[in-house]
């Protein structure tokens, strides 16, 4: 990485996620901030560990508060997105020569000429997956979504923005810095237990369980989390506070469309489940947008 940027320099700045993910956790880090573990700021906790990382807003908060904690690890089954991430880190001047261009060509263009290049970019990024491509689309595309159908190709649609910032110069080569003290693992959450131990604090962001049979959105990556993964998260769980770490869990909150659905009451008995208000806009259809409830579990 031949750029640069100061310790001082990143605390003024606030370094951001660099980019959108459905679920981002950026507008509920104050009800996370207010249940992390008081630990972060002993000695006792030194790593923390994160197997669904999406758009990384915990990680980049704990980060920059909390410089206690001196080993990140950080996993996702998207190989895209670890990709990208490991782009950032190991490359950030190419990935931003590479998003200039795009970002130049796509904002002198008119809508017509906008859409055509962005279904154009969407095919080439099937084909060779490149960590620009990725971003590009990220934020060009409709609501900032990651889809893809079951032979991973992504195929999320336009989003017709007027003005997007594709290329944040500042915020990825701040990324890119705070990203020098991480691992990046593409891999399933299991694959993260191998690291944890009493000196963790794990915090588990997966793709939500759904709340309706209308809302589902779980097609992440190439396989759906399904039901039973839900259920293999909460026996893992199980073995996290076996191990002596502390986790945070963050899900969906089943009854706001059944009552009577006590899932997580059955399969995280013994933990603390909090119920909270978080604004969802994923939905499509304008009126199902708005706030909901979400649950955070934890172990302490």
């Amino acid at each position: 990485m031949c750029a640069t940027i100061t310790e001082s320099s990143i605390k003024s700045q606030r370094v951001r996620p660099f980019l959108k993910w459905a679920g981002g956790k950026t507008q509920l880090l104050n009800e996370i901030g207010t249940r992390l573990p008081k630990e972060l700021n002993t000695d006792k906790i030194d790593t923390y560990i994160e197997p669904f990382v999406g758009g990384g807003a915990l990680f980049f908060h704990i980060a920059q508060n909390y410089p206690r904690i001196r080993h990140f690890i950080l996993l996702d089954v998207n190989e895209d997105l670890v990709n990208c991430y490991n782009a950032v880190r190991n490359s950030v001047t190419s990935v931003i020569a590479d998003l200039r261009k795009l970002e130049r060509r796509h904002l002198k263009g008119n809508e017509f000429q906008r859409r055509d290049m962005y279904y154009r970019i969407r095919e080439e990024f099937n084909s060779d997956r490149l960590p620009a491509k990725l971003i590009f689309l990220n934020k060009t595309c409709f609501n900032g979504l990651y889809r893809v159908n079951k032979n991973n190709a992504f195929n999320v649609p336009f989003g017709n923005y007027r003005n997007p910032t594709i290329c944040d110069k500042e915020n990825l080569i701040a990324v890119s810095t705070i990203l020098q003290d991480a691992e990046i693992i593409a891999a399933d959450f299991e694959e993260s237990e191998q690291y944890i131990s009493k000196h963790c604090f794990v915090y588990l962001d997966p793709p939500y369980r759904p709340i309706s049979a209308t809302a589902s959105f779980t097609s992440y990556a190439k396989n759906d989390f399904t039901e039973k993964d839900q259920i293999r998260l909460s026996n893992f769980c199980g073995r996290i506070r076996r191990k002596g770490a502390r986790f945070l869990l963050s899900n969906s909150d089943p009854n706001n469309e059944a009552p009577k659905d006590n899932f997580f009451d059955r399969h995280y008995r013994g933990f603390v489940i909090a119920t909270v208000k978080a604004t969802r806009m994923i939905n499509c259809i304008g009126s199902l947008r708005g706030q909901i409830s979400e649950l955070i579990i934890t172990n302490y």
